[in-house]
């Protein structure tokens, strides 16, 4: 069964004090394969609290992947990545090389991306395109009246009814 954070870092108290992994899963009420088990996570680094990442082949070659990506503002293909990968040494497929591209892309994409803005309107600025003119409706205008409200568009008046 999945130990929750709190039981992890309770079974993992529970071994630096007692430094025995019977102690502490007599103190912390579960098997002592379980302590063992959190402590060697914990002491060769790894995550204790879920499944770490693996060590891909490509992993030694992300710098250079990373370079060439931003090198070609995102516009480089993979298959080209992939040949060059060939020609230092790399022995993946280009499925692999495909992944990591796309992995890169995508991490450069979230660093420019547009904020999201939404629409709010000035009070009194309604839809109706007589009300909003005649209270002289500023949103987003720039200071001017009567332009850029949302009954009237962006570009100007709308027609008279």
């Amino acid at each position: 069964m999945k130990k929750s954070d709190r039981e992890i870092m309770e079974i993992l108290e529970a071994f630096d004090a007692t430094q025995s992994a019977h102690s502490a899963a007599g103190l912390a009420e579960v098997d002592p394969k379980t302590v063992r088990r959190y402590v060697a996570a914990r002491d060769e680094g790894r995550p204790v609290t879920g499944p770490g990442r693996r060590a891909r082949m490509l992993d030694e070659h992300m710098g250079k992947i990373e370079e060439w990506v931003e090198r070609g503002n995102g516009k480089v293909h993979a298959d080209v990545i992939h040949g060059r990968l060939v020609a230092m040494g790399l022995a993946g497929t280009e499925r692999t090389t495909r992944r990591a591209v796309a992995q890169v892309k995508a991490a450069g994409r979230a660093g420019h991306r547009r904020a999201y803005r939404p629409w709010i309107t000035e009070p009194g600025c309604g839809s109706s395109s007589t009300g909003a003119r005649a209270r002289g409706c500023r949103a987003r205008t720039g200071g001017r009246g009567g332009r850029g409200c949302f009954a009237r568009g962006w570009l100007g008046e709308a027609p008279q009814v």
